[in-house]
């Protein structure tokens, strides 16, 4: 089903407000990495491949994004990018500790950053779920 055709103007403006997280300042790296952990979590193959390419376009090494899955495992990420990554698995789990994540983060992000992200992030799970559920799968 060509979704994006069918409601162009709805879906169209979910995709402005994707362009306008991306335009917003805050480090694109951080939101394609959120998005793709984002992604892998609601199984939106098409949206992981689109991701992890972006990724290694802006210079992600393939080694640290192949350790994404396990970020919490390993030193291939910084203190920035480990705290957006709990943010992104708080909101898309619905974690019991989203406070105490949500402080953190805000230790370290402006409180533009703070809501860019978290909007790119739901945003992120709305795209994913439209893709998996109305999309042809290829």
């Amino acid at each position: 089903m060509n979704y994006k055709e069918i409601a162009k103007q709805t879906i169209g403006n979910l995709y402005k407000a994707h362009t306008s997280i991306r335009k917003s300042g805050i480090d694109e790296k951080l939101i394609a990495l959120a998005e793709l952990r984002v992604s892998q979590i609601n199984g939106c193959a098409y949206c992981c491949s689109y991701h992890a390419k972006e990724l290694l376009n802006f210079g992600i090494e393939q080694d640290v994004i192949n350790k994404l899955p396990g970020w919490k495992h390993t030193n291939a990420f910084d203190v920035k990018q480990k705290l957006v990554l709990s943010w992104a698995e708080a909101i898309t789990y619905n974690n019991d500790n989203e406070q105490e994540i949500k402080e953190r983060v805000l230790q370290h992000f402006t409180e533009r950053e703070f809501v860019e992200l978290t909007a790119s992030i739901t945003l992120m799970s709305t795209l994913n779920k439209l893709r998996i559920s109305l999309a042809e799968q290829n």
